[in-house]
């Protein structure tokens, strides 16, 4: 049994487009589905840092550092509000690897850079996995606006006051973690990506529109052993 994790989520932008509910299913394991808001699926790209990564009950000061991007998308299961997660880049290599082996997440290695300079995150990240699609996301985020709770704005609350993620095993099978935290405080934000290649590599065209951008200073994670879906 693989220990639940402690963690910290820091630095956090969510870009997120509106995306054809039936596009969404089409990429999507049988058993989930679209969550929607406004009559949208929304698909999103998450850059953001983790913190003093751990398993739970170690102290901070054993925790490592991993930059971290997400590619993600809003689903239910059993009228649960969920995450699914299509791929999860990250800077270390001993990391990915663990938490391909022990806790079935399709994390892939990436050379990640994130920095604080000059009241923006810089971020730029390629993938550099074996075998896998190219990748890569490179841009600017930075708070705009007063902060507010997410649970008391309704898109903010459907992107991210959500306490299950599932995903899908490299055997094909479906999983899932629930995660513990405090309720999210989110700024309205801006953005300027220059490269963005992770939708095309998910095999999805890219939206029209523009993406609607929150961001969080972030927030502390505590995450379950991953559990595997029974059959319906």
């Amino acid at each position: 049994m693989v220990l639940p994790l402690e963690m910290g989520w820091r630095h956090l932008l969510f870009e997120n487009w509106p995306v054809d509910p039936a596009v969404m299913d089409a990429h999507l394991p049988d058993r989930l589905v679209p969550d929607v808001f406004d009559g949208s699926a929304w698909l999103s790209i998450v850059p953001f840092t983790n913190v003093a990564v751990r398993p739970k009950g170690l102290p901070e000061a054993f925790g490592i550092r991993l930059p971290e991007l997400n590619v993600r998308t809003y689903v239910t299961r059993e009228d649960v509000p969920s995450v699914y997660f299509f791929s999860l880049d990250a800077q270390g290599i001993s990391s990915v690897v663990g938490a391909r082996l022990f806790h079935h997440l399709p994390y892939y290695y990436a050379r990640i850079s994130l920095c604080w300079d000059d009241g923006r995150v810089r971020f730029s990240g390629r993938r550099r996995h074996p075998g896998s699609r190219p990748a890569q996301y490179a841009g600017a985020y930075w708070p705009t606006g007063v902060p507010f709770s997410a649970s008391d704005d309704p898109f903010g609350e459907f992107l991210v006051e959500r306490y299950r993620f599932y995903t899908e095993a490299q055997d094909g099978s479906l999983r899932y973690t629930d995660v513990e935290h405090d309720p999210w405080t989110l700024y309205p934000a801006a953005a300027d990506v220059e490269t963005n290649t992770y939708l095309s590599a998910h095999g999805f065209a890219r939206p029209d529109g523009d993406p609607v951008y929150y961001y969080s200073p972030g927030l502390d994670v505590v995450a379950s052993r991953s559990k595997h879906v029974r059959d319906d």
